[in-house]
């Protein structure tokens, strides 16, 4: 049953890596990169959403959800959406609504940056506005309790942005438990990859 692992939208498909290489089982975990997907479309968040119900539905059996931030809230999204598809979904660093203040003081930010700092970044300058500006308005909070897969939620205690969001999360979703990871901050795959990759394989192996 492959595992599919989301990144989040400052990073590439390659800050999995040194997470994955720390499990036991790495050979069935696939890491698609969100702007490939995309096949050419604007990168909004209806299209990165289709574009990835697209890509899963190329896949015929049941499928084990990871995601980070942004891929955090695409692979809510599906398990949502396809609840008979996701056997397990892990979210990391994942707000369960978008905030407003937070995003719209980004989006000041990044306009001052130029394009080669978004090289590394999933998406470009534009492309970046784009997405953040069509999902202001992301709200989980009523449809938490919809979820019908068994859970993990993970959260760097330094991740002021998401700490509240994991714990809300955690008490929303009926079959979930939360693991706050010490000295660490939003980027966890990249932070704590070795604490990660443990906690991921103890998760899989109850629940394969």
């Amino acid at each position: 049953m492959p595992k599919i692992f989301l990144h989040g939208s400052g990073h590439k498909a390659a800050s999995w890596n040194e997470t994955i290489s720390y499990m036991e089982h790495g050979d069935d975990i696939l890491c698609p990169n969100l702007s490939a997907i995309l096949n050419g479309k604007e990168a909004d968040y209806p299209n990165l959403r289709a574009s990835f119900a697209e890509y899963c539905s190329r896949i015929d059996e049941q499928i084990h959800l990871c995601g980070i931030s942004l891929g955090g809230i695409l692979a809510l999204s599906y398990a949502l959406d396809h609840p008979k598809k996701v056997k397990t979904l892990v979210l990391i660093g994942t707000p369960h609504k978008v905030p407003k203040a937070a995003f719209g003081l980004q989006n000041v930010i990044f306009r001052f940056l130029p394009e080669s700092v978004f090289e590394n970044m999933a998406f470009g300058k534009k492309d970046t506005f784009i997405l953040g500006n069509s999902m202001k308005n992301l709200d989980f909070s009523n449809k938490l309790r919809d979820v019908q897969c068994p859970a993990l939620i993970v959260c760097g205690k330094k991740d002021r942005a998401n700490i509240k969001s994991a714990y809300y999360l955690s008490n929303n979703i009926k079959n979930a438990e939360l693991r706050i990871i010490e000295n660490t901050g939003h980027v966890v795959n990249e932070e704590a990859p070795k604490t990660l990759a443990d906690l991921l394989d103890g998760f899989y192996g109850t629940e394969a």
